[in-house]
């Protein structure tokens, strides 16, 4: 299967078909894409861990009480036991990926340092894991209608309440998700 265009900041949709329990009624922040493969979070699956549980278990003291209690989400099946922070602005961290001169993915310590201390990037989504897809997997699953794709908003990463970021996502492409059949195929 050829590649595809690039989908870096581009929401991808599980469609309500999408029965693999990883990704079914997800909706995954691609952060990069490139003939290799996908990166993404999982931006609509908080754990039940908070962000003083997360620091603990690094040996940090969260010092900004109202932070104390921010959910870490399940960013995707792969790497379970590392942590990435979705954010914006980009800032100056040890380990960013710049997804667009707004938001970045940073895989470091220090990001979550700041944070618990009160001095972290204006909006954060902080995720365990992440989901991935090797060369011309994503593309199979897109022709295969797993997903639907389309531009990110990072009002709906950042400011949309958990259960509406999956229908939210969709209605951003002008579809009524919850009104697609599951039986869909192909023409």
């Amino acid at each position: 299967m050829s590649y595809i265009a690039q989908l870096s900041n581009q929401f991808l949709i599980a469609m309500p078909s999408l029965a693999d329990p990883n990704f079914e009624h997800t909706v995954a922040y691609l952060c990069e894409h490139n003939p290799q493969g996908a990166l993404g979070i999982i931006i609509n699956r908080p754990t039940d861990l908070t962000l003083t549980d997360l620091a603990t278990q690094l040996d940090i003291e969260v010092t900004e009480p109202e932070l104390a209690d921010t959910p870490i989400y399940q960013g995707g099946p792969v790497q379970l036991e590392r942590g990435f922070v979705l954010h914006t602005p980009l800032g100056e961290w040890d380990s960013t990926l710049e997804v667009t001169p707004e938001v970045g993915l940073t895989m470091s310590q220090d990001i979550i340092d700041a944070i618990a201390g009160g001095v972290g990037p204006e909006q954060f989504l902080i995720a365990l894991g992440y989901a991935g897809w090797g060369e011309g997997q994503l593309e199979e699953e897109l022709a295969a209608n797993s997903w639907l794709s389309g531009p990110a908003d990072s009002r709906i990463i950042f400011d949309y309440p958990v259960e509406k970021r999956w229908s939210a996502a969709a209605a951003g492409l002008g579809v009524d998700i919850a009104t697609l059949s599951t039986d869909m195929g192909h023409a």
